[in-house]
């Protein structure tokens, strides 16, 4: 689970933030500033494309505050509309580059990972942060809400408008991607290599 289920908040702060209290909003920011700029870039590589998504998400949380029931956590609504407004942006930049959710996977062959960028040189490790930053955009996004954040398939496919399946097959390509780059003798990656163990 993320840092954002780590974080409380007290409930007067949120109903005064739901009343429009600045220092009640600075509050909350300074708080989820960090984790959901984290998440941003996990889902956009670019530190500036991520800065934007962080503000386009406390613009939506202060607009929609006076709507928190508190039936969750405040972390785990932030999060949700942290994980909303970066699922948009990937999805604008998939039109925009006139690409569909279904990837390159099928480009892939097996045993070519070499010709896509990923060495096979045990002398150079790749952590997983690179590993996964060699993975397409839908495939990363998948495999971040799924194993790191914690959402369920359902989950994960009413965020991207799709099937349960779809968020199945993009988490079991992303696995087969991973598994070359994170098993080679020497790795730095010991504890990672269990997010691609669990398929």
């Amino acid at each position: 689970m993320s840092k954002f289920a780590d974080i409380e908040i007290d409930p007067a702060i949120v109903k005064r933030a739901a009343r429009g209290d600045v220092r009640a909003h600075e509050i909350i920011y300074r708080a989820f500033a960090a984790p959901v700029y984290s998440l941003s870039l996990r889902f956009t590589r670019v530190p500036a494309q991520a800065e934007d998504l962080v503000q386009d998400t406390f613009i939506e949380i202060m607009r929609s505050i006076s709507k928190f029931r508190g039936e969750a956590a405040l972390g785990s609504w932030i999060r949700r509309i942290a994980v909303s407004k970066a699922l948009m942006f990937l999805r604008s930049a998939w039109t925009a580059r006139g690409q569909s959710l279904a990837d390159d996977w099928n480009e892939v062959t097996p045993g070519d990972v070499a010709s896509h960028g990923v060495s096979s040189d045990p002398d150079e490790a790749l952590d997983l942060d690179a590993a996964l930053a060699r993975l397409p955009s839908v495939g990363r996004a998948v495999v971040w809400l799924h194993d790191v954040e914690g959402f369920t398939h359902k989950e994960i496919a009413a965020l991207m408008g799709r099937t349960e399946s779809f968020s199945k097959s993009q988490l079991s390509r992303a696995y087969q991607r991973l598994r070359p780059m994170l098993s080679e003798p020497g790795n730095a990656v010991d504890g990672a290599g269990a997010i691609v163990r669990g398929c």
